[in-house]
């Protein structure tokens, strides 16, 4: 099964739960619309190598679609079908006016020049500029992009259009119409879920220990948070390593210091191995972090890292897996961790912490107006903290699994915006 066929599966089984008409599940099954596109790119050394790009608009009901772009290897339209559908649930959950949307490119960029990345960033913008804008689908960046290339995106929208419309990009640099509190909204809204998680379970922060998968943006932040803000300790994270083209695990008995591992990881994310273990981290192998005796898990690389052949490698202390990665959790999965009762907070609302600062950006650039780091950080929280209710009131009060919880949530505020707009 596929990323796309799971987001499917998963859908299918919440459609049923809540006898939707067949019409509004066909509709919701697949996406409205898919773009796939050559990008002719005109390398350093003269030769032009053809890119393949893709964009997919899955619903925009409740508003503009929304999702970021990838640049992955193993991009593929399925993948991008998939995250655009998880896209539309995750705005919907955290109640922002906004619909689903995802694109990508199949390519490893660190194997571009500075150059070449650019060139393929306006490259991508020149095939897809007539169907993306502030008021119709508004990209942000994921896995393989950062906020300089969305600078160079939303420049080369500028440039076709003869207007300046920052909004048509989010997770772009601050001082170009970017947001402060943007880099760490993810991550830290992955601690914010886990916080409320752990008042719900009476469990102590401070008394906590976790694991991480990947140490990219999402997890460096949530690395951080769990350590500052929570005052617990990360025993471990992983990371892919991009000269052995293998992945690895960090892992230190009394726990890591997050800022010292920032400072020895590339911007890919991979971690420096000789100066780790000169500064006294154990290196693993990269699925390590998953059996570690830890209070809380945090998958936060790709999709479908926790499957059935995989679930029971985690401990029986595991009381929490906070899923900042999309889709990390099979469905096969899902059962076995219902069974021994491990609390998840589903992707598509643990997560949810960067579409929502991306929406505070796109509201920013229309007021021309900028807030503070603390304001922004403060209407995150407050954000997250009511969406992690609203699901956990219905995983109570309809005694179920707390991602299904999550699902009744997200659809049902898609297929009201559906019927008020008569599409229904």
């Amino acid at each position: 099964m596929n990323a796309f066929q799971m987001a499917q599966a998963q859908f299918d089984a919440m459609a049923d739960y809540l006898h939707l008409d067949n019409g509004v599940t066909s509709v919701l099954r697949w996406p409205l619309r898919e773009f796939r596109f050559q990008i002719p790119v005109r390398m350093d050394d003269g030769n032009i190598r053809v890119f393949f790009g893709y964009r997919v608009q899955h619903n925009d009901a409740r508003g503009p679609a929304k999702g970021g772009i990838r640049f992955h290897p193993s991009e593929t339209i399925d993948t991008i079908r998939a995250l655009a559908m998880w896209m539309t649930w995750k705005c919907a959950v955290a109640d922002i006016p906004l619909g689903g949307g995802k694109g990508g490119v199949a390519v490893d960029p660190a194997e571009l020049s500075i150059g070449e990345q650019e060139r393929l960033c306006r490259g991508w913008v020149d095939q897809i500029w007539k169907n993306i804008g502030p008021r119709l689908d508004v990209p942000a960046p994921d896995v393989g992009t950062n906020p300089q290339m969305m600078g160079w995106m939303m420049d080369e929208y500028a440039r076709l259009t003869g207007s300046y419309a920052p909004g048509v990009i989010t997770g772009k640099p601050v001082g170009a119409g970017g947001s402060r509190g943007r880099a760490e909204a993810t991550g830290f809204g992955v601690v914010y879920t886990l916080r409320e998680a752990m008042r719900h379970l009476n469990i102590d922060p401070s008394k906590t220990t976790a694991s991480i998968q990947g140490f990219g943006n999402v997890a460096q932040h949530a690395s951080a948070g769990f350590v500052e803000q929570l005052g617990g300790r990360v025993l471990a994270v992983s990371c892919w390593d991009r000269q052995d083209r293998t992945s690895y695990t960090f892992y230190k008995e009394d726990g890591i210091d997050p800022k010292f591992l920032q400072s020895i990881t590339d911007v890919f994310g991979s971690i420096d191995k000789d100066k780790a273990l000169q500064s006294g981290y154990e290196i693993e192998p990269g699925d390590a972090w998953l059996s570690k005796d830890v209070d809380v898990l945090i998958p936060a690389a790709l999709e479908g890292q926790i499957s059935g052949e995989t679930v029971h490698q985690i401990s029986d202390r595991v009381k929490i897996i906070a899923e900042g990665a999309n889709g990390p959790t099979t469905m096969d999965a899902d059962e076995e961790l219902a069974r021994r009762q491990i609390f998840v907070i589903p992707d598509f609302l643990c997560n949810a912490g960067g579409v929502v600062v991306s929406y505070f950006e796109g509201v920013q650039n229309d007021m021309n107006y900028y807030w503070s780091r603390q304001e922004v950080l403060q209407r995150l929280d407050e954000k997250m903290t009511t969406a992690f209710h609203d699901v956990l009131r219905v995983a109570e009060g309809e005694r179920i699994y707390i991602r299904n919880a999550a699902y009744i949530v997200a659809i049902n505020r898609v297929v009201n915006a559906m019927k008020f707009r008569g599409w229904l």
